[in-house]
């Protein structure tokens, strides 16, 4: 773990940044319904961007820096992103104008009991290629801890990988959204930590997770696809992990919760913050889990990101 409790360490979130715009309803439409919603929000998102801003909202306190590499179009959304993004102390040295492709967009629906539907337009993220990793390279090569996801092209999330990897980085892959004929064997093991939710989970290996003993036996399969550590997140019945030399079971955190949107990119942003600071397994998970339990008491994605405060105050 030396590499980790140096002065200052790096912390870079490579993927996606959308707009999102969000509807609050008291229940989402079903197929050919129209539902009216209360209100409506512009924010930050984008998983790439969401475990960024969480990041970048617990790292200074730490000593730490957050980074940021991807692309947003040349347009009035990816000005606005980008605005926002560096308001939460994101080092943008990464983030790439694209002038052929418009900025990400996420329509989200979010019903009485905080649950959600979005509809993501990958515009710019999905334009990523070769010359993304290439233009962060500077960036992987330095990161202690590199948090990539699925809304990117998956051989750019895999050439990032192996970039970070190489130069002794901790990779964290949220496999979301999950391809339709699943992840890739190369893609499978090219990070150190998989962090699949339950539905995640259930498109991997073929059956949902309800409690620590099917999680486990997830990972059992996982693990022998060639996946290395792998943490299931079970939303309100916790969180199981193995990696590390650790296997354990966290319990959740009993939270009033409102809004569940983003509350994943929130623990992977709380994840590797612990782990550039260099807490075993166990204490990194129950951080982490901290993380995402407080993003549920907030509205929006990015913004819901805890203060190091609120996330020192749960744990006790």
């Amino acid at each position: 773990m030396e590499r980790f409790i140096t002065s200052a360490p790096l912390v870079l979130s490579f993927g996606s940044i959308n707009a999102d715009i969000a509807a609050y309803a008291p229940s989402l439409p079903r197929p050919g319904e129209t539902v009216r919603a209360q209100h409506y929000a512009f924010s930050l998102g984008g998983k790439g961007a969401n475990q960024a801003a969480c990041v970048g909202r617990l790292a200074g306190p730490l000593g730490m820096r957050a980074g940021f590499a991807g692309r947003v179009g040349n347009d009035m959304f990816g000005e606005k992103v980008r605005e926002q993004l560096a308001g939460f102390g994101v080092d943008l040295s990464g983030l790439r104008s694209d002038p052929n492709n418009a900025t990400g967009l996420a329509l989200i629906g979010v019903d009485a009991h905080g649950e959600n539907a979005i509809i993501v337009v990958g515009g710019a993220n999905m334009a990523q290629d070769s010359a993304d990793v290439s233009a962060a390279s500077g960036l992987l090569d330095e990161a202690a801890v590199v948090l990539l996801q699925l809304e990117i092209p998956p051989d750019v999330v895999l050439a990032a990988a192996r970039r970070a990897r190489a130069n002794g980085a901790v990779v964290v892959l949220d496999p979301a959204p999950v391809p339709p004929a699943g992840l890739e064997a190369a893609l499978l093991g090219c990070a150190d930590i998989l962090t699949p939710n339950e539905t995640e989970t259930e498109c991997l290996v073929g059956q949902r997770p309800r409690d620590a003993a099917d999680a486990a036996g997830a990972i059992d399969k996982l693990q022998r696809r060639g996946a290395r550590g792998v943490i299931v997140k079970l939303g309100a019945h916790g969180v199981f992990f193995r990696f590390g030399g650790q296997e354990g079971f966290v319990p959740p955190f009993r939270v009033n919760s409102i809004d569940s949107v983003a509350a994943g990119d929130i623990f992977n942003g709380g994840l590797a913050v612990a782990l550039a600071r260099g807490d075993a397994p166990t204490e990194a998970v129950r951080f982490a889990a901290a993380c995402g339990a407080l993003a549920t008491m907030k509205r929006g994605a990015a913004r819901s990101a805890p203060t190091l405060q609120e996330v020192v105050d749960l744990l006790g």
